[in-house]
């Protein structure tokens, strides 16, 4: 019998590094081991998302908009609205069917890292490019990342980059870039940000298809003093500069501490996490993670976000986006709840942990809960006796076990299993993954 420390830490690797199991797999991975589970994660292949992936779903660029009150803004804006739509269904039906959930969590942390959003870029052609881009090198080099997305069309029409001359430097993406993306606050100074703004000058974005060009006589060539340097950059060149820097080890560790850890702590103070990913590689970092002490330390409990709630109730539930789901049903939850994929609400991305918790996310979970079981596969809990059903709903959600309050509550709905699972779904153990 699997001890709680054992539990414990193989829940955490399933919702803190994947958006929850699928029946059976948890208890699996107790039979098995805290050991084996890390080999199988970091071991899951990495199948790159292919450019077929924009026909097959009937995304293409839609051109420059149409002129106001004309009849091909019409079809345009349907087109428009038809393609966010297919995007968003892709996206979520990704994270809930993939068998590598590592991939598909960093994707989704990428996302919130590199916070653009579909508010201001409005193109869902970009949008997807942009995903496939972070997709493609979730869990490789970062600087391989930083370099393709200081040049992707919907982080530099976001952040305003194209608006970026000579004449008159544009500062957002390249303080972001120091700030949000690779430095963290305070690791610059305000030269530096004038100094980088230069270099990226040159770059104009195609809004329609996200095409990045590069005009070499409308970029800053020359050298600059910058971070304790003297010399030329061009955009990729700069990223790839700034990944360097110890202070880009230091921060993405404390990014990815902070989103799949614990908001309540800094990163172990001995180094480790540093050198681990000393060679920028993400996979790496993230095996430290997992390797270290720290990682299961019982204080570390983290509240899921609307997105991982629903990713993970629905692979339990073995639903897919089908027709047993209704998509504006799950959109218009996500909406309600504060955090939908692709619209993160500023460039810093979404809250963490507490903010999540409120009455009336509350209430919205509790009706989509009922409403994905209401079409849910439930026979994890209905084929087991009343007595072991209690047992049988921790080992199914990966839940490191239900306190008493929330097991007297189950007790009491032990024969209506529809409710039993919904009150499961919605109890604070499998929303607060401890």
């Amino acid at each position: 019998m699997a001890t709680l420390e054992d539990r414990r830490y193989v829940s955490r690797v399933f919702h803190r590094f994947g958006f929850g199991p699928k029946p059976g797999e948890f208890s699996q991975a107790l039979i098995d081991g805290p050991s084996a589970l890390i080999s199988r994660v970091l071991a899951a292949p990495q199948i790159p998302i292919s450019e077929s992936i924009f026909t097959l779903q009937g995304i293409s660029d839609l051109g420059p908009q149409p002129a106001p009150n004309t009849p091909a803004i019409i079809d345009y804006s349907n087109q428009k609205r038809m393609q966010l739509r297919k995007i968003s269904s892709f996206w979520l039906g990704t994270m809930i069917d993939s068998d590598n959930q590592l991939l598909e969590r960093m994707n989704w942390f990428w996302h919130g890292h590199w916070a653009t959003s579909y508010q201001k870029v409005d193109e869902p052609y970009v949008m997807l490019k942009q995903l496939i881009t972070m997709r493609n090198l979730a869990l490789g080099n970062f600087s391989d990342l930083a370099a393709a997305m200081i040049v992707d069309g919907a982080l530099i029409y976001w952040l305003d980059g194209q608006l970026n001359t000579i004449k008159a430097p544009n500062e957002n993406l390249s303080r972001e870039m120091m700030e949000l993306f690779t430095l963290g606050v305070n690791r610059y100074t305000e030269d530096d940000v004038k100094q980088s703004a230069k270099v990226l000058t040159g770059y104009k974005v195609v809004k329609s298809s996200g095409l990045v060009t590069f005009s070499p006589e409308l970029h800053y060539s020359l050298p600059i003093k910058f971070l304790n340097t003297n010399q030329s950059f061009d955009g990729p060149s700069l990223a790839r500069f700034l990944v360097t820097r110890d202070d880009c080890a230091t921060f993405i560790a404390e990014r990815i501490w902070f989103r799949c850890v614990t908001s309540k702590a800094g990163i172990p103070k001995d180094g480790s996490l540093q050198k681990g990913f000393a060679d920028r590689n993400t996979s790496s970092l993230i095996q430290t993670i997992l390797n270290s002490s720290a990682f299961n330390d019982p204080s570390f409990s983290q509240v899921k976000s609307p997105v991982e709630w629903l990713v993970g109730t629905m692979r339990a539930l073995s639903l897919s986006i089908d027709d047993r789901v209704d998509l504006n049903i799950l959109l218009n939850a996500l909406d309600a709840l504060g955090q939908r994929p692709f619209f993160p609400p500023n460039v810093g991305g979404w809250p963490a942990d507490e903010a999540w918790l409120s009455t009336s996310s509350a209430q919205t979970r509790l009706a989509l809960a009922q409403y994905l079981v209401s079409r849910g596969e439930l026979s994890q809990v209905s084929a087991i006796p009343r007595t072991g059903r209690i047992a049988a709903i921790e080992d199914w959600l990966g839940i490191v076990g239900f306190g008493d309050r929330t097991r007297s509550a189950l007790t009491g709905a032990i024969a209506d299993v529809p409710r039993l699972v919904t009150l499961a779904l919605c109890s604070p153990e499998y929303l607060v993954n401890a």
